[in-house]
């Protein structure tokens, strides 16, 4: 059976375990749709483009799962049912994760204004500010990159999904890669952003590269589901 891992993370992932002292009262991700979308189209600037990347990796992963669950038990699919049942399970517990980072990635545009809002009058003062905007600006690439990762992981969970799985969700399986591509390519565009705004060139030039290999396999794999299934509904 295929065996997917979530766990892999670099060296730079270790600050991800950062808990911003100022939550939100209303956590985003316990809005109703509706609700969601209202904030979003709001005045302030978050929920933004970060937020909107990681709840198209929820949606993606969402459909993932329903598209496994569509084919366990289902004639003619008995050969794969183990894996599907193993895909709809990470595609689960990868929703969860994304919606985690919906509100992470509004949390860290938080911590980046406050540290602007730090007393500037001394050079103490002056080099304290500029330290803790550094460290919350990286903190701030950090979140997209990790929503950029998971989504180009979920892509190739997908892939096998839409190969193997129930053919009348086939389309399904197209959205989920759609939005997944998206998720991606929208958090690589915040991760590049904020590296912008960074003194370490080694941990800029390591995060860009990454960036790029992301972006390149995310459309190529788009690209490779779309082209098969379009030419099978066009026959």
């Amino acid at each position: 059976m295929r065996k997917y891992d979530y766990q892999k993370r670099s060296a730079l992932s270790v600050c991800l375990k950062y808990k911003p002292d100022n939550i939100r009262r209303t956590m985003l991700a316990e809005l109703t749709v509706k609700e969601f979308l209202d904030k979003v189209a709001g005045s302030d600037p978050v929920p933004g483009g970060g937020s909107i990347a990681a709840l198209n990796g929820a949606v993606a992963s969402a459909l993932t799962a329903m598209v496994a669950g569509l084919t366990v038990g289902k004639k003619g699919y008995e050969e794969h049912e183990e894996l599907m049942k193993h895909i709809s399970r990470l595609s689960i517990g990868q929703q969860e994760l994304f919606v985690e980072y919906i509100d992470r990635d509004s949390e860290a545009y938080d911590r980046v204004f406050g540290c602007f809002k730090l007393p500037k009058t001394t050079d103490e003062e002056k080099a304290a500010r500029s330290a803790a905007i550094q460290e919350a600006t990286r903190f701030a690439a950090l979140i997209p990159m990790q929503v950029a990762r998971n989504a180009c992981e979920l892509m190739e969970i997908i892939a096998d999904v839409a190969r193997l799985g129930n053919r009348n969700a086939i389309t399904d399986a197209c959205v989920a890669m759609m939005a997944a591509r998206s998720a991606v390519l929208g958090a690589l565009l915040n991760v590049r952003i904020n590296l912008a705004s960074l003194k370490d060139t080694a941990f800029v030039d390591e995060l860009k590269r990454e960036a790029c290999r992301l972006e390149q396999l995310a459309c190529t794999r788009e690209k490779e589901l779309l082209e098969v299934v379009n030419q099978e509904l066009n026959q």
